[in-house]
């Protein structure tokens, strides 16, 4: 199918508009307790915030008193050139169109070490008065784990990917909804963005978002048609190399990597080419639309189809494990609707050299 119809494992798709006719009601999360099984960070006191403004005002200007221009002096300068993107793994899904490998030749860019982290989009948000559009529709989807089981069994949740409620009041803020903060979680990755929130961030910051194929030559540091960033083995030498579910998914997380949510973003040795979390933590929004026909043939800087309303994200989550999702592989890809917002999905930015 050329058109993702309902995300993967790690990422529920739904049609924001219309979520009361598809989900019925959302969870509305006690203001007053923060969820029992919530990561930590989640009990600090951050109550919600003032959704009073419209999406787009800017009351200190289209610029703010921050610099945007220091954006990019968190990112690497990666020359480019010739590439095999995709994979035949066998442990793959070839109907995402990991497929065929292919030679893919890219111009020099610039990308972040790391994804954008929730100190850095409050500056963005502070900046500019940007309401995102999990606030504007005022719900987003937490990982069931991280809610209070009273909550969790009234919950409404997508019927493919039941992990998943829709909570009202998630949003950047408020990763587990009213009660959460991410007050110890600045240096963690922001999530709850849509492809829009993310689009509208490297606007700001003079940046875009990477394309697919900058993305996957990014993500595999130099090595040719490895499984990984750092290589073939998930856990070489028995050392946890990045942030995925450990145990019985979705019930059990023995957290062995460390974390059960999200980990900050330099968490792990970074890869070849000096970037960090290119697998596991969360799923990062890219440029292209979705598809998955690719031609065998060379490729010179490909931006995806030029028709279709879903958008590539790359790189897994804390939520993907071999039972079920496997994703966490550089050439693994999935896709979302660009309206669409959970708790672990962010985003790098990307800039021309």
């Amino acid at each position: 199918m050329d058109e993702a119809e309902s995300g993967s494992c790690c990422a529920p798709s739904v049609d924001r508009g219309a979520a009361g006719l598809s989900l019925g009601p959302t969870v509305r999360a006690t203001a007053d307790r923060a969820p029992d099984g919530a990561p930590d960070g989640a009990r600090d006191g951050v109550r919600g915030q003032d959704r009073s403004r419209d999406r787009g005002q800017s009351p200190r200007g289209s610029q703010g008193q921050e610099d945007p221009g220091r954006e990019r002096d968190a990112s690497v300068l990666l020359g480019g050139g010739s590439f095999l993107m995709g994979t035949q793994d066998t442990d793959g899904f070839p109907d995402d169109g990991e497929g065929p490998v292919r030679e893919v030749v890219l111009s020099p860019f610039r990308i972040d070490a790391c994804a954008v982290t929730n100190d850095r989009f409050a500056r963005f948000a502070e900046a500019t008065g940007h309401v995102t559009e999990a606030e504007r529709f005022g719900w987003s989807f937490v990982f069931a784990g991280f809610l209070p089981a009273a909550l969790r069994r009234g919950a409404a949740r997508p019927p493919q990917t039941p992990w998943w409620c829709g909570v009202e009041g998630a949003t950047w803020r408020t990763p587990e909804g009213p009660g959460s903060s991410v007050a110890d979680r600045g240096d963690h990755p922001v999530v709850h963005l849509s492809w829009n929130d993310a689009v509208a961030y490297c606007r700001w910051a003079g940046a875009r978002l990477p394309t697919e194929a900058e993305w996957e030559y990014a993500a595999r540091g130099g090595l040719v048609q490895n499984r990984y960033p750092w290589g073939n083995e998930l856990t070489p030498e028995g050392e946890h190399r990045c942030n995925i579910w450990q145990g019985h998914f979705p019930t059990k997380n023995t957290a062995e990597d460390g974390y059960r949510g999200t980990a900050p973003v330099d968490a792990y040795e970074p890869n070849g080419h000096g970037l960090h979390n290119m697998a596991g933590n969360v799923w990062e929004w890219c440029a292209d639309r979705w598809g998955t026909r690719h031609s065998e043939r060379p490729r010179t800087d490909p931006k995806g189809p030029s028709q279709g309303t879903s958008r590539v994200m790359r790189g897994g989550s804390y939520l993907c494990h071999s039972s079920y999702c496997n994703r966490y592989r550089v050439a693994a890809r999935t896709a979302n609707t660009p309206d669409s917002s959970t708790g672990n999905l962010g985003f790098r930015c990307a800039w021309d050299a």
